[in-house]
């Protein structure tokens, strides 16, 4: 009679196939899943480096894992550049923007969805699918029937784009690169294959060409299957459990551990044969042959799917360690659970024997679990051979409580990585005086901008002078201005000394932001200056108030000439005035007078924001002069006199005189009484209106004078005085 032998499938699976009736079926499926010389799957740590090698093995994911995926298709980098500056004496300077469009492979089968996405380690798409960085984004999920991207078609031309069906990848276009030092980034996927957890054996059964599963097994959150050949991905599994290939007449199926065990009796054992048989062999190792330490590596979701280590050990000195590592996704509790279950399983297995049944146990399939009357512990069938009708069995010995539970484990402290949403962008269009030394030769504006949320960074801007008829680009956002709104509005005040009777509130944009208080020196320096309305203000204390709001006091007012604003309604826009925070955007010459827009677009303004206003030229002009006062003389003339300020001599320079600050110093000097108005220019701070030219004009009553500062580009706002 011939002799049938089927053993398990390699010691890494440590499961059989079939049975004596499916033998023939078993080693037909041996051979076609398993094939010999396989190489191994992805090790811990591949899934996390992003590969765009030909030949790289693409991942077969199941559950949810964190995977880099392959770089399938790419464009060549798109450069894009916008010139700013160029104002007087000043060379316009030329910005490089680069973006990038590229194709990754994610799985081998296909998924459900993508939900966060990382680029070098920090996050790039949110849990809310909202992106961190602009680019343009499609899922492919891998189904048989997907159709070409359009971008890849675009590029590639019709017919010659595949569709790379049965492999879930995701496209990326006009990527900005900004971000990351103009290069593509690693990136890392969080991908949702199937819907929750899956079992060892599920996975191993699907693997196996759909094969239906048996028994309990551990669940995973996610595993990330690899390998030349199935037996090499099934194979890896099995460093979490041990699996079978079971065929009970019916069809095969993928078994786990935790199968019910099927008794022996003691009347069963010594069966024989001619030349064979007995009642058995018995056979124990020692303890130092075997490892007294089990680790196992992984990925913890947990930890946003960092490498994580648990360890199961035994007492004693740990002369040898068993050292796993998984492709998988596991919780920390059932990690260290699979460690002590596979260090028991270690021990155990110090136990081998060779028993001699009857013919009546050929229904009893190799990778069985048996119980022998008169042995303790459990048994696993590792080889079968049937000789002579004599069925012989070699058994490995199994720890007596099957799968157990481990103490619970600590994931390990997790890196914190905050997910902001950026939302939509507020911008703020600035007319201000000179805030700095440079004299500008043409109208600059200031772009303010922040969000109410936390997360938003910036946005691209375009300006347009002509009512909309053109754009061009004017640069990026500032970071987050502080931006608010006043709840109260303070009495007008003198601008020579800090007001200490008014305050007001204001409300902030942000949780993010936040205003302090500053002492008096550092006030003498700049500190605190800020925006009300259209007055330039400081505030000494500022005083939280809870829910975003603020009280600011100790105010000093009409900051850089701007008292003419110093009335106020609640309601008016707030600005912290930080160079870092204000991006300049240069207006034509020509622009004086006419109007500005300044659109934003952030990764939360799909439409773009809009900002418009008339150009004033408020850092061209001069401010107004001050203490105007008229004299009269003797004779009956009228001496009139000034003090001139200058919009770049804000600094206090003892022993010398304030710069001029323009070309030519000239004012324009307006007299109106009853029935007549005198205009002229005169060339410095004063004038004497005689009596004759009086008597020529007909004064009678009150005379208003008016006197402007004629500015290089823009003449300055009146100072004003009626005499009686």
């Amino acid at each position: 009679m011939a002799t049938l032998v089927l053993t398990t499938v390699g010691s890494a699976i440590g499961g059989p196939i079939g049975g004596a009736i499916g033998a023939v079926i078993g080693q037909q499926i041996d051979g076609r899943l398993f094939a010999p010389k396989p190489r191994q799957g992805p090790r811990l740590g591949e899934l996390a480096v992003q590969t765009s090698s030909y030949g790289s093995q693409i991942p077969v994911l199941f559950g949810t894992m964190r995977v880099a995926g392959t770089v399938i298709w790419a464009t060549d980098l798109k450069e894009e550049r916008s010139k700013s500056g160029g104002g007087k004496g000043q060379p316009k300077t030329i910005n490089y923007s680069y973006s990038a469009n590229f194709a990754v492979a994610l799985s081998g089968r296909a998924i459900r969805a993508v939900r966060r996405i990382w680029a070098d380690g920090k996050l790039l798409r949110g849990a809310a699918g909202d992106f961190k960085t602009a680019t343009g984004y499609r899922l492919h999920l891998g189904g048989e029937d997907q159709a070409v991207d359009p971008l890849i078609a675009s590029v590639e031309g019709s017919g010659e784009a595949p569709a790379y069906r049965g492999i879930a990848y995701a496209v990326f276009e006009d990527f900005q690169l900004a971000d990351y030092g103009n290069r593509i980034p690693s990136l890392t996927f969080e991908v949702e294959a199937d819907a929750g957890p899956m079992s060892v054996a599920a996975v191993a059964a699907a693997l196996g060409g759909g094969l239906a599963t048996a028994g309990e097994s551990a669940a995973l959150a996610g595993y990330a299957a690899g390998g030349d050949s199935v037996r090499a991905a099934i194979a890896a599994l099995a460093e979490l459990e041990p699996l079978s290939l079971n065929d009970d007449g019916q069809g095969l199926a993928i078994a786990g551990g935790g199968a019910a065990p099927v008794p022996i009796a003691e009347s069963e054992l010594g069966a024989s044969a001619p030349g064979a048989g007995g009642r058995g062999e018995w056979l124990r190792l020692s303890g130092d042959s075997v490892p007294a330490e089990a680790t196992l590596a992984y990925y913890d979701p947990g930890r946003d799917y960092q490498t994580g280590l648990q360890r199961a050990s035994r007492p004693g000195p740990a002369l040898l360690s068993d050292r796993r590592a998984v492709a998988a996704s596991l919780d920390s509790a059932t990690a260290k659970a699979l460690a002590a279950d596979r260090l028991e399983r270690l021990w155990a297995g110090r136990r081998s024997a060779r028993l001699h049944l009857g013919w009546s146990r050929l229904g009893l399939p190799a990778g069985s679990t048996v119980r022998i009357a008169g042995r303790p512990g459990l048994w696993k069938v590792e080889r079968w051979t049937l000789d002579r009708m004599v069925l012989t069995l070699e058994l490995r010995g199994l720890p007596a409580g099957g799968p157990g539970t481990a103490a619970p484990a600590s994931p390990g402290r997790p890196i914190d990585q905050p997910d902001l949403i950026h939302g939509p962008t507020t911008l703020l269009l600035l007319d201000l005086p000179l805030l700095s030394e440079e004299l500008p030769g043409r109208p600059r504006l200031l772009a303010a901008a922040a969000g109410v949320e936390p997360g938003w960074r910036r946005a691209n801007l375009i300006a347009s002078f002509d009512g909309g008829g053109s754009w061009a680009a004017a640069g990026a956002t500032a970071p987050a201005a502080v931006l608010g709104t006043a709840l109260g509005a303070p009495a007008p005040a003198g601008s020579a000394l800090i007001d200490e009777r008014e305050g007001f509130e204001v409300e902030l944009l942000s949780e993010a932001m936040w205003l302090e208080s500053r002492s008096d020196a550092a006030l003498a320096d700049g500190a605190n200056l800020a925006l009300l309305g259209d007055e330039l203000i400081q505030f000494g204390n500022a005083e939280p108030l809870g829910d975003r709001r603020f009280r600011l006091s100790r105010l000093l007012r009409g900051r850089r000439g701007t008292e003419w604003a110093a009335l106020h309604a609640p309601g008016e826009r707030f600005v912290l005035i930080e160079a870092e925070s204000l991006t300049a955007v240069e207006a034509p010459l020509g622009s004086l007078g006419g109007e500005a827009r300044l659109l934003g677009q952030g990764l939360g303004d799909p439409e773009g924001v809009l900002a418009v206003r008339t150009v004033a030229g408020e850092a061209m002009r001069p401010p107004a002069p001050v203490h105007l006062k008229a004299e009269r003389l003797a004779g009956g003339d009228l001496a009139l006199s000034w003090v001139r300020r200058s919009r770049a001599g804000w600094v206090w320079l003892s022993g010398s005189d304030t710069p001029l600050g323009e070309e030519t110093e000239s004012y324009r000097l307006s007299l109106a009484g009853a029935g007549f108005e005198r205009s002229l220019t005169v060339p410095g701070p004063a004038y004497l209106y005689s009596a004759a030219e009086q008597a020529a004009d007909g004064l009678s009553g009150p005379l208003t004078v008016a006197v402007v500062q004629l500015g290089t580009s823009a003449p300055s706002r009146p100072a004003l005085l009626v005499t009686d």
